[in-house]
């Protein structure tokens, strides 16, 4: 199931509880398809930053390669052309991310306003750097420019999620952000009519009248943007046959909870939900404290698959040793193409 999402969508979504090896799932199934010759972009929202941990390198906001290979096809499964594939994994920085964005903001309206009153506008974006949303709305903006420019550039995006919660508020975020800048554009149309006929009472050839045009059309330019961004991210995870969400877990109790309530949450948002992922499953006739472990845990997939409303449970192995580095990440992918889904 997992594979077969990864083969047939341009945008896969991995999410679920904290701690459940979600990061792992995701670079495997992106490392399984760059050996079957995609391109392929790694992006972590996940500000615990395990991604570069896992490959065991450096990473950054910027995309880096983490895996080239030089022959296409060199797994079994759909290749799609000859060439090579390429994993290029990006963590963002929420924190350069929001900075970035202020310094956006800063250069713009500091081109608006008078030289005098520039100071006011440094004090107006520090204030705005501590304010609640600032980092979430700057990150999806982030996100939503890695979605669109991802898609021209690679045959598959893969986004892994930070834990539930978060992740519930990213995908419901894109329509709030448009409905808001939607707003925004409201009152700059009001605002530029009122504008336009204060404007006529003066002279037509007033300085003042054409700076006052041409900072309008700066803001609706720049508001027009964001709005633009965060629709066009809508529209990609929202459409079933482009975009698909896979829920990662761990066969207990609490997991499968959270994630049944996750699936909800998604659907309620207009996310297709493509199917569950349960990670570390332990290994059947090895010694009675496995044995009663495998017992709990297949009790525990059978309240899932009660909960899961029709949609695929997969199940993927506890492999020996920690999931770090290239090799690990390839012994994840052989066992996701032997995986069984219930």
């Amino acid at each position: 199931m997992l594979l077969d999402l990864a083969r047939s969508r341009r945008v896969l979504f991995l999410g679920g509880k904290g701690g459940v090896g979600k990061t792992s799932v995701a670079s495997a199934v992106a490392l399984r398809r760059a050996r079957e010759g995609a391109r392929v972009l790694l992006i972590s929202t996940d500000p615990a930053h395990n991604l570069g941990h896992l490959w065991e390198q450096q990473l950054g906001d910027a995309a880096t390669t983490v895996w080239a290979g030089e022959d296409a096809g060199d797994v079994g499964g759909p290749t799609g052309s000859a060439r090579a594939g390429r994993l290029d994994a990006v963590e963002i920085d929420p924190d350069a991310t929001a900075a970035a964005h202020l310094d956006e903001v800063g250069e713009t309206l500091r081109t608006m306003m008078p030289e005098h009153l520039h100071s006011e506008v440094d004090k107006h974006l520090d204030l705005a750097a501590r304010s609640p949303g600032t980092h979430e709305s700057a990150m999806l903006e982030r996100l939503a420019v890695l979605l669109d420019e991802g898609q021209t550039s690679h045959d598959l995006v893969v986004v892994d999620t930070a834990p539930s919660g978060h992740t519930v508020r990213l995908m419901a975020l894109p329509e709030i952000m448009t409905a808001w800048t939607e707003g925004l554009l409201d009152r700059r149309t009001r605002a530029e009519r009122f504008g336009a006929a204060v404007r006529a009472l003066d002279a037509d050839d007033d300085p003042e009248s054409v700076s006052s045009e041409g900072r309008d059309r700066r803001i609706r330019r720049a508001i027009t943007r964001r709005r633009d961004r965060f629709a066009a991210m809508r529209a990609v995870i929202t459409e079933a046959t482009r975009c698909s969400f896979v829920i990662v877990l761990t066969a207990e109790r609490l997991p499968v909870l959270e994630s049944a309530a996750l699936r909800d949450q998604l659907d309620e948002a207009g996310v297709a939900v493509g199917g569950f992922v349960a990670n570390r499953l332990a290994p059947a006739e090895a010694g009675e404290f496995l044995a009663g472990r495998r017992a709990q845990e297949q009790a525990q997939l059978a309240e899932l698959e009660r909960r899961a409303d029709g949609a695929a449970v997969e199940t993927l192995p506890l492999l020996a040793g920690d999931l770090v580095g290239v090799a690990a990440l390839d012994a994840l992918g052989e066992a996701m193409e032997r995986a069984e889904t219930r």
